[in-house]
């Protein structure tokens, strides 16, 4: 990439790229020469390089001339790489290769489809920079924070709108000193990133996972003074997760515990949400067999600590004193 990227460099600044870089290899000058010979800039095509690199040729091309051209816009890029757009995909129509031409066709348009997928799912919040693309994320299932988690039902909660979470909202320093500082939460707007519509559904979705799935023990767990139930919803997920490898055959050859985990994500009445989660280590892990319901289980087991605060809540809607005070793993939805 060096060498593609900085052609004009010689070979002492080429060395010392490589140990600012490396600095736990062993490179001798004899390596360091051949390494410069043979990736000189002309020694490989664009697609070669980009192979060579594990990156998309043009992105190896767009550094390079970006180099060169820091000021230029899209439309100047575009214009300057028309021949190497075509080079790069040459191979589209070599028809003597045409398996191999549909496989990665699809395997493009999969990636494709899985950045639009990503898109999507960092709106909702979703933690991480990147999908892995496999049929579990097809569907829905992915790696995740629970944090992230209990803010996507705050968001189902609150009709389809994201509002910041909060827990510090301001710090005084050396008060009454002439270093009296004092930091405030600047409010960031609130955001609409799910529409209503959706939302409505999915909060019944997950109200049917209380009254009759996997949830079903805490139903009715949740009640006002007057008996009337709170409105509980949730969604459960048990993790086993394993690294195994497979023959040839499809035999399993072997298998290794990584950790178990088990999530119960959930929302009480129309403005508390949360997740509870229980997740064990290797190599304690392949000891344990706990599933979803432990989690369940645990906020059932909650419910005469938690009703207070729910009932406070009734009281400040009926015009009461605010509540001051509120569990670490509950959020609390303010619009």
């Amino acid at each position: 990439m060096f060498r593609y990227v900085k052609p004009e460099a010689d070979c002492p600044e080429f060395a010392a790229f490589l140990r600012a870089h490396f600095p736990e290899a062993a490179l001798t000058e004899q390596t360091v020469d051949k390494l410069f010979r043979e990736y000189a800039a002309e020694a490989w095509s664009l697609v070669d390089r980009g192979y060579i690199a594990r990156i998309h040729p043009l992105e190896l091309w767009t550094i390079a001339f970006l180099r060169l051209h820091p000021a230029a816009g899209w439309q100047e890029i575009r214009q300057a790489s028309v021949e190497e757009r075509q080079v790069v995909y040459t191979w589209l129509f070599k028809t003597s290769r045409k398996n191999k031409q549909n496989s990665k066709i699809r395997s493009m348009l999969e990636m494709e489809a899985f950045q639009e997928l990503h898109a999507d799912w960092k709106r909702l919040r979703y933690p991480f920079d990147s999908l892995v693309p496999s049929y579990a994320t097809a569907i829905g299932s992915s790696a995740d924070r629970p944090a992230a988690l209990a803010e996507l039902v705050g968001i189902v909660l609150n009709d389809g709108v994201w509002t910041p979470a909060i827990r510090v909202e301001e710090l005084h320093f050396a008060q009454g000193t002439p270093y009296e500082t004092v930091l405030q939460y600047q409010n960031r707007p609130s955001e609409q990133v799910l529409a209503p519509e959706v939302a409505r559904v999915t909060r019944e979705a997950l109200l049917g996972v209380v009254t009759d799935g996997t949830a079903r023990r805490v139903l009715n767990a949740f009640q006002q003074p007057d008996g009337t139930p709170v409105a509980v919803g949730g969604k459960t997920g048990t993790g086993d997760n394993r690294y195994e490898t497979y023959g040839s055959a499809g035999q399993l050859l072997s298998s290794r515990v990584i950790n178990r985990t088990a999530v119960f994500v959930f929302f009480l009445g129309d403005r508390f949400f949360g997740v509870i989660t229980a997740y064990v280590a290797a190599p304690a892990a392949a000891d344990y067999g706990f599933t979803s319901a432990l989690p369940v289980q645990v906020l059932k087991s909650l419910a005469p600590a938690l009703m207070p605060l729910l009932a406070e809540e009734r009281d400040t809607e009926e015009g009461g004193l605010q509540p001051n005070i509120k569990p670490d793993f509950l959020g609390d939805r303010k619009e």
